[in-house]
């Protein structure tokens, strides 16, 4: 715990050195804490909260973003970045989320205009270095920063600290776009997207709260904590049924391996892709 004080004393000196902050809101831990503190460091005035209403972006998500927001007396602008709209978001490359992250940043440079002198942040924590992440060049193209990773604080560490603040989402999973869920290579649609939400949708409505839902073309492939296989094998046909009756997928099947944050990755990692963007 003291290593997080530390930290927060850190980030605490590096918000009061700023003018003001807008912060990159996805709805997810890393940047709720962000958001969370620096509203209590820098006022309600010197603080607004960003967040895409975005086709990868679930509408749970958009809702809890909202009610934090409304709890915590934090201003919350809504924009529209459209990525979807985008033939090169389209085609689903590797460097997808380099392409979402250059519209996201692109409107929150618009939103600065109205508020000069105010720093554009990320809720990047130290952790997210460690996988390939293109985003990350695209924050660097337009001066945004992680406060978050320049303090040292790792994910855990972050959990804990939005505990002891006694933020109700401070064990919320991790919960990337939803186009993350679509192989490199295959197009990104609306009705995809669609599909995946309700079909992660489902499997939250049985109880599992870690999953993802993979779109392979026809077929749907579910992951659940490696813990809670068994559990997902006794009821497998009926959860199998029914996202098959809501999403239109043909077929639906159960990834043993069980749920691991991105694994679709794996593939550019063989091939060096990832280096591009180290």
């Amino acid at each position: 715990m003291e290593k997080i004080k530390i930290s927060e004393l850190k980030l605490r000196k590096w918000f009061l050195a700023q003018t003001g902050v807008l912060v990159a809101f996805s709805g997810g831990i890393d940047s709720a804490l962000l958001l969370f503190l620096a509203r209590k460091y820098l006022g309600k005035g010197k603080v607004i909260g960003v967040i895409s209403k975005s086709s990868s972006l679930k509408e749970r998500d958009l809702r809890q973003a909202r009610v934090f927001a409304e709890r915590h007396d934090i201003t919350l602008r809504i924009v529209e970045t459209n990525e979807i709209d985008d033939p090169e978001y389209n085609t689903n490359p590797p460097d997808r989320c380099f392409i979402c992250k250059n519209h996201l940043y692109h409107v929150l440079l618009q939103v600065k205009r109205e508020f000069p002198g105010f720093t554009i942040v990320n809720g990047t924590n130290k952790d997210d270095f460690l996988d390939f992440r293109p985003g990350h060049k695209a924050a660097e193209n337009y001066h945004v920063q992680s406060p978050l990773a320049l303090c040292g604080f790792s994910k855990k560490m972050i959990r804990e600290l939005a505990y002891s603040h006694h933020l109700d989402i401070w064990d919320k999973p991790a919960s990337p776009c939803l186009s993350s869920r679509i192989p490199y290579g295959n197009p990104v649609t609306r009705k995809k997207l669609k599909q995946i939400e309700i079909a992660e949708e489902i499997l939250n409505e049985y109880g599992f709260r870690e999953v993802r839902a993979r779109h392979y073309d026809k077929t749907c492939k579910i992951e659940v904590s490696l813990n809670k296989i068994q559990e997902l094998k006794t009821f497998f046909n009926e959860v199998s049924d029914k996202i098959i009756r809501n999403t239109g997928f043909k077929e639906c099947v159960m990834d043993e391996e069980g749920f691991i944050s991105g694994k679709l990755n794996k593939d550019i990692k063989k091939v060096g892709y990832g280096k591009l963007y180290s």
